[in-house]
């Protein structure tokens, strides 16, 4: 910042965001709609295809409403409910526990027990072969969701609690008007979505040791057009109020820092060397003791 101050003019709420997810949210409801008479196989297909890919994307524009960057640092119980919102095609009540568990990732990247993003010594010491490291990627929206009520409990908000009671309600009303199989297809493609997808790659490669040295990579390719720049994630935990459209611009004037550093190309390639590469598994992550958690 002492170099280029500009960026700092980056910083602050995204006036196109709001409206983006809401186009999302409506995409899925009408979707809801055009699946309730399909067979459950095109259900599925169409699960992990498309609504899936709208519903990881989802929880990404959620991740970046978590940094207040859809109405500002000053209007932040509007950024909570838009999340609420946001979050209505996903089927599963999220968005309020991301919020409280993500600002430790932040905070205290990789400390023990409370970066609740670093798998635990069973994760590590199981899913170690190549099957087993795959069944590990199928199996990931259960560890994210599991992980932190062993690692780091916390106790249930109040925001939590409207997030459950907002989200089984539309549940409820989406079974109610079109019955199961619309239920099924949004929390199918959130499962489906957030396990072995291409656009999951993003959780091996942010932060996982690809290189000795190096604990966190950006990746450059396109899929950040469906992710809200996720892939910029250098650039994100080093200024996280900015939001992901301006990310590339932070890369852009500062490349000196950003340039030389290694990064991905390929959210596939990430999850396949992830599989194979023996040196690579869940063990692949830098994990420090924070002052906090020793004195805990």
């Amino acid at each position: 910042l002492a170099k280029y101050p500009e960026i700092k003019t980056l910083m602050g709420p995204d006036p196109h965001l709001k409206w983006i997810v809401s186009g999302m949210v409506f995409t899925q409801l009408l979707a809801c709609y055009l699946v309730k008479d399909l067979s459950w196989k095109w259900i599925f297909f169409w699960a992990y295809a498309f609504g899936g890919c709208i519903n990881h994307s989802l929880t990404l524009a959620i991740h970046d409403i978590s940094h207040n960057v859809a109405f500002g640092n000053k209007q932040a119980k509007w950024n909570r409910w838009f999340a609420i919102f946001a979050n209505l095609p996903i089927g599963i009540p999220y968005s309020a526990s991301f919020k409280k568990y993500h600002i430790d990732h932040h905070r205290y990247l990789g400390g023990d027990s409370l970066d609740v993003d670093i798998p635990t010594d069973f994760e590590g010491w199981f899913f170690c072969t190549p099957l087993r490291k795959l069944l590990w990627l199928f199996l990931q929206p259960l560890f994210y969701s599991l992980r932190p009520l062993y690692v780091n409990p916390k106790a249930i908000t109040r925001m939590e609690i409207l997030n459950a009671l907002v989200q089984f309600s539309i549940d409820l009303i989406i079974y109610y008007l079109w019955g199961l199989k619309p239920v099924i297809y949004l929390i199918a493609g959130t499962i489906l979505c957030l396990g072995f997808h291409p656009i999951s790659g993003h959780f091996i490669a942010e932060h996982y040791m690809f290189l000795k040295g190096y604990e966190t990579y950006s990746y450059y390719g396109p899929l950040n057009w469906l992710t809200f720049n996720v892939g910029y994630h250098m650039e994100h935990h080093d200024f996280p109020s900015i939001p992901g459209c301006r990310l590339p611009m932070v890369k852009k004037i500062a490349a000196e820092y950003y340039d030389n550093l290694p990064h991905h190309q390929s959210w596939i390639r990430v999850l396949w060397d992830f599989v194979f590469d023996d040196t690579l598994g869940p063990y692949s992550r830098v994990k420090r003791l924070c002052k906090l958690a020793k004195e805990s």
